[in-house]
């Protein structure tokens, strides 16, 4: 049964739900990317070399990745609120512990556990999308949640840096991971799915319901590998996995290497090197923002998901592939721009998740977010290895830039040729 609130007039609960996974998303990205901050300090603390970096960078989007689809499977079972719940409570644990390391291992152990707990985030917020909002208004929702990622580096970025400066790298990690412990309680608190709340209207749930959503009743699935294998026939899952896992590299970039860049390549004072960091963020979320709204306009003028959601991610993806030109530029002003321009490039590829939440079966929601993930998240595993091994072969960024921007490009190929029509799959399970 329903419980909602009367009929008579339609809530705005969706917009609750989405500032809910909003912040959760910004507590998420403040907790992966605080050890990026924290990076050139500890390097010189632990005498850590850039190989040895890329691998301590990598060790969270490892076991993230392949956390994926077990996460995936586990948000089916238990559901959204429990399952979200306990992942903030844990990851944000984890951020705290690191504040207590000691060594490259302690700092490794707590990257991993990090990226175990972090998996079922984004397959619950596909799934929160799907159930909670018409498919018109998706684009539009992952846009504002999706600024989580960035908003928090973009509006804390000088704080953060100053905290550093001031109270030592330790002081970071234990301030981020205790506001995350607090708002799982919240999350908690404040989450049902729409067939559970009492602050929907019955107009509202009709509203959702007219444009494909509420998919909340569906019934729990137990994880089978013969339905990933299912999952993976269609040529929509591979074509948005590979391409998402290209513009992830560009963003794995900005999350991990990109202080260090501008400490080391750049040679930017450490308070400037947060100043300058504010920038490429703020493009991003805003790039996030413009690219939901402009799919969701495409998606009602022109009726076609194919042009609304392509086209944007297409856009996105020649954007970062700019970033190789930062190689010839001296002026620091002006690789800020070319940074900026690429990360806002990227954060226009997040419609990915939109293309998820449209695709994806209404019984294996949580799966397909899990697969999806995955590939894309295997660009956490690699970029940070590959740039750690070229500079230090190289001595310099030269190489690392230009991977990213040939990848991007790749993932243009991925949308436009591989994916093919997007639509809502049917998979029967077993």
């Amino acid at each position: 049964m329903t419980m909602s609130m009367p009929d008579d007039r339609r809530s705005r609960q969706r917009l609750v739900v989405l500032a809910l996974i909003t912040i959760a998303t910004l507590v998420n990205y403040l907790d992966r990317t605080v050890m990026s901050v924290a990076a050139p300090l500890i390097r010189g603390e632990f005498h850590i070399d850039p190989s040895i970096q890329g691998v301590v960078f990598s060790a969270f989007s490892f076991s993230y990745a392949f956390a994926q689809i077990p996460g995936g499977a586990f948000l089916d079972r238990y559901g959204i609120r429990l399952t979200y719940a306990l992942a903030l409570f844990f990851w944000s644990g984890m951020t705290l512990m690191l504040g207590f390391a000691n060594g490259v291992i302690w700092l490794i152990a707590c990257l991993l556990m990090l990226g175990i707990f972090e998996a079922p985030c984004y397959p619950a917020n596909s799934r929160i999308l799907s159930n909670w909002f018409p498919q018109n208004e998706r684009a539009r929702a992952t846009g504002v949640y999706s600024i989580g990622q960035y908003a928090g580096l973009a509006l804390f970025s000088t704080l953060l840096f100053w905290i550093t400066a001031n109270f030592g790298w330790r002081a970071l990690f234990l301030i981020v991971g205790a506001a995350g412990v607090i708002f799982a309680f919240v999350f908690y608190l404040g989450y049902r799915d729409p067939d559970k709340s009492r602050r929907v209207s019955q107009r509202e749930l009709d509203h959702i319901a007219a444009g494909g959503g509420l998919g909340a009743n569906i019934a729990p699935t137990r994880f089978s590998w013969a339905n990933v294998k299912k999952l993976l026939r269609h040529r929509q899952i591979v074509g948005a996995s590979l391409g998402q896992f290209c513009s992830n590299s560009t963003q794995v970039f900005f999350l991990t290497w990109f202080p260090t860049y501008l400490a080391t390549e750049r040679h930017m004072a450490w308070i400037k090197v947060g100043a300058a960091a504010v920038l490429p963020y703020a493009a991003a979320a805003i790039g996030v923002f413009s690219g939901g709204l402009f799919s969701d306009f495409l998606l009602r003028r022109s009726g076609s998901a194919n042009l609304a959601r392509k086209l944007p991610i297409v856009i996105g993806l020649l954007l970062a592939s700019t970033i190789v030109s930062a190689n010839y530029i001296a002026d620091n002003s002006l690789v800020i721009i070319i940074m900026s321009v690429a990360f806002f490039g990227q954060g226009i590829c997040n419609l990915g998740w939109t293309v998820v939440a449209d695709i994806a079966p209404k019984n294996l929601a949580g799966l397909t977010g899990g697969v999806f993930n995955f590939c894309a998240n295997l660009a956490g595993i690699m970029t940070p290895i590959v740039i750690g091994y070229l500079v230090k072969s190289t001595g310099s960024f030269f190489g690392g830039l230009a991977y990213i921007a040939v990848l991007a490009l790749l993932g243009i190929l991925c949308y436009v040729l591989v994916m093919g029509d997007i639509h809502r799959l049917k998979v029967e399970t077993d």
